[in-house]
C-alpha cells in the first residue's frame, strides 16, 4: 500500500507531466502555425467523431463547457474556415456545426503535431518502457472498480 506522501508526489507528478505535454503540444501547434488553440484543436477533434454535424448543444456537452464557450470557439474555426454553420434539414430553427475540407486538412496536420509531441515526450522510453506506461495510463484512464463494503 502506498502511503499518503507517495500519493501525494504521485499527483503531482501527473500534473506536472500533463502541464508539460500541453506546452509541448501547443509548441508543436505554433510551429506548424495553425492558428488553432488546443481548445480549437479539441473542437475539431471531438466534431471528427460525429457521424453527421452535431449541433452546438451536443458538442458543449461532450466537451464538457457550457454552450456559450463553444459558440467562440466555433466563431474562431469558422473565421479560419476550418468548420462551417449549417442548418438542420429537419427544423431550420436549429445549426448544425460541419467540418470544411480545410477543417480536415487542419486535423490532419493536428495529429500530425500531435503525434510528433508524443515522440518527443516518450523518446526515453525504450519500448518495454512504453508498453508498461501504456498499461498503466489504460488502468487510470479506466478507473478502478469501486468496492462496496
Amino acid at each position: 500500500m502506498t502511503s499518503p506522501d507517495s500519493d501525494g508526489l504521485l499527483a503531482e507528478q501527473l500534473l506536472r507531466l500533463t502541464r508539460r505535454v500541453h506546452r509541448i503540444q501547443k509548441r508543436h501547434l505554433h510551429q506548424r502555425d495553425l492558428g488553432i488553440t488546443p481548445a480549437q484543436s479539441r473542437l475539431l477533434r471531438t466534431l471528427a467523431h460525429y457521424g453527421s454535424p452535431p449541433r452546438m448543444a451536443d458538442l458543449a456537452e461532450r466537451l464538457e463547457v457550457v454552450p456559450r464557450a463553444v459558440t467562440t470557439l466555433v466563431d474562431g474555426l469558422e473565421a479560419h474556415g476550418a468548420v462551417r454553420r449549417v442548418p438542420d434539414p429537419a427544423n431550420r430553427r436549429v445549426i448544425r456545426i460541419e467540418l470544411t475540407d480545410d477543417g480536415h486538412k487542419v486535423l490532419r496536420e493536428l495529429h500530425d503535431a500531435r503525434r510528433s509531441a508524443a515522440e518527443e515526450i516518450l523518446a526515453p522510453l525504450t519500448d518495454a518502457q512504453r508498453e508498461v506506461l501504456g498499461g498503466l495510463l489504460d488502468t487510470l484512464i479506466d478507473g478502478a472498480p469501486v468496492r462496496s463494503c
